[in-house]
């Protein structure tokens, strides 16, 4: 039986819209105008949420969903006022139904004085949400980290040729006597750059928070 390495293993690629995108959904004189956003924190959700609530004052709901992250495993979904799973619920199903993440999707909802019941609010948010999520495209993403990495001067060929062997993006260069570098490194190449580096006697590398 072949051997798998686990580095092989990790999935680091994963779906996100390409671009903000709006859509649009009426049902008895109440108008669902929905925005989907490419994000990547909780506070670029706040900030965003904050601003449509500014710009649209006069509406009666500012409900929303999100998914985070390469794993998907940050997310939440606001009905602000609508009954329970009405409105967070279906955005959030949309953006997993399409297995996207790093994805935020606010409906604002102008009420048209036409109660439209559970079930007509569930077809409205995820109608407006598909519509949004439609116009925005989907793009793949990479998922890596920045790491710092130090070393002497001695030693530069063998880290700059690790760097373009793997084809690392790098910032923030200081060669100096003592030389430091910031990498960023995909997760499934991220055990082979740090045995890369494990044969360089001065390297010293170290995780980004």
């Amino acid at each position: 039986m072949k051997n798998v390495n686990f580095v092989d293993m990790i999935q680091d690629t994963y779906l996100s819209v390409s671009a903000p995108a709006e859509g649009l959904f009426k049902d008895n004189g109440s108008r669902f105008i929905s925005y989907a956003y490419p994000v990547e924190t909780e506070e670029e959700v706040k900030d965003i949420v904050s601003d449509l609530k500014k710009k649209y004052h006069d509406a009666r709901h500012h409900c929303y969903a999100y998914r985070l992250g390469h794993l998907g495993d940050r997310f939440r979904a606001n009905d602000d006022g609508e009954p329970s799973s009405s409105a967070g619920r279906p955005i959030l199903g949309q953006i997993d139904s399409r297995g996207l993440s790093d994805t935020l999707v606010v409906v604002v909802r102008y009420f048209g004085g036409i109660k439209l019941g559970i079930p007509g609010l569930i077809r409205a948010y995820k109608s407006s949400t598909a519509e949004a999520l439609d116009n925005a495209g989907t793009i793949e993403k990479v998922a890596g980290k920045w790491y710092g990495v130090r070393f002497g001067y001695q030693d530069m060929n063998q880290v700059m040729r690790i760097l373009k062997d793997m084809d690392l993006r790098q910032k923030d260069q200081d060669f100096g006597v003592d030389c430091s570098l910031k990498a960023w490194v995909r997760l499934s190449a991220e055990a082979d750059m740090l045995d890369r580096f494990s044969g360089i006697g001065s390297a010293v590398v170290e995780e980004i928070q």
